[in-house]
């Protein structure tokens, strides 16, 4: 899908979709842990604090569709229709090309751009630039390698704690800011382009293997740990599969968000899961739109 407006006007609405985003944060946290009651306009608007036709405009600006349809799309997209329907009908979504029109999903995946030595070092001999860009899901914080990107993160309001938690990862790695280069990559990862969207999965074997694994979850859909740890190759490991999806550092691109427990429940979210219940269901609302059964 090629760019339809130009760079600047794209970045505007990114930042405007940012802002509606930071203001919708805690009605989307309420969401999360009502959707399965498909709650009332009335009732989320009470539970934030706002009028009802205040709310509706604001979240129907951000997410493109109503509350209603928001939390309907969510409630399609849940594991129980994935647990009946079973590994191979995703398997089989995921090869007629379901997952195509998502621009998050044309990804070139770079992993041989590290050496596992420099994973052990700790980042040791990696060139890492960073910055902050507006997201739909708030402010993006975007790590890049000389190949492409290798992490994406999110700030609800305490930047330096975002930043850490990143930079623990490869503390012995070359960080250089670079505000515009997050820019360029968050218009790239969020408006468009005419080229795939290259990712660098820095991590140790077994983690890449997950991370792959998560990426044969279409949008729109949900798995089950015990089935991420199956495509993985190690269908027993479920801790530890666990463990690497908690540690995935490119959030939304390698999505994490897909994984749920196997009672249907949106469990834990190094994000936050008010930020997994909104990337379910806007992805949940793209594949709608799409005409594709959820």
């Amino acid at each position: 899908m090629a760019l339809d407006v130009s760079p600047s006007q794209a970045f505007a609405h990114l930042t405007e979709q940012s802002a509606d985003y930071d203001r919708m944060a805690k009605a989307l946290a309420w969401l999360a842990d009502r959707w399965q009651e498909r709650p009332s306009l009335d009732e989320a608007a009470e539970a934030v604090g706002l009028s009802p036709f205040h709310f509706q405009r604001v979240f129907s600006r951000w997410a493109g569709v109503s509350p209603k349809t928001f939390v309907a799309a969510i409630a399609h997209a849940e594991a129980r229709r994935s647990l009946e329907e079973g590994a191979s009908v995703l398997d089989a979504a995921y090869d007629a090309g379901l997952s195509g029109p998502s621009r998050l999903h044309d990804l070139f995946i770079a992993q041989e751009a590290v050496t596992p030595g420099e994973v052990r070092r700790r980042g040791e001999g990696i060139n890492l630039a960073w910055g902050w860009a507006p997201t739909p899901y708030g402010k993006g914080l975007f790590v890049m390698a000389p190949r492409g990107l290798a992490g994406l993160a999110f700030s609800d309001g305490d930047d330096e704690a975002t930043f850490d938690d990143m930079h623990r990862r490869f503390p012995a790695a070359d960080w250089r800011r670079d505000d515009a280069a997050a820019a360029r990559m968050a218009i790239h990862a969020f408006a468009g382009g005419d080229q795939p969207l290259p990712v660098v999965l820095i991590g140790s074997p077994f983690n890449v293997q997950v991370w792959k694994a998560l990426l044969r979850i279409p949008p729109g859909r949900t798995s089950t740990y015990g089935e991420i740890a199956g495509w993985a190759g190690k269908p027993r490991a479920y801790q530890a599969t666990g463990g690497a999806i908690g540690a995935n550092p490119i959030s939304l691109l390698i999505p994490c968000h897909r994984a749920i427990a196997k009672d249907g429940r949106l469990t834990g979210y190094h994000w936050g899961l008010g930020r997994k219940a909104a990337m379910l269901g806007m992805e949940a609302v793209g594949a709608s739109e799409r005409g594709l059964t959820l």
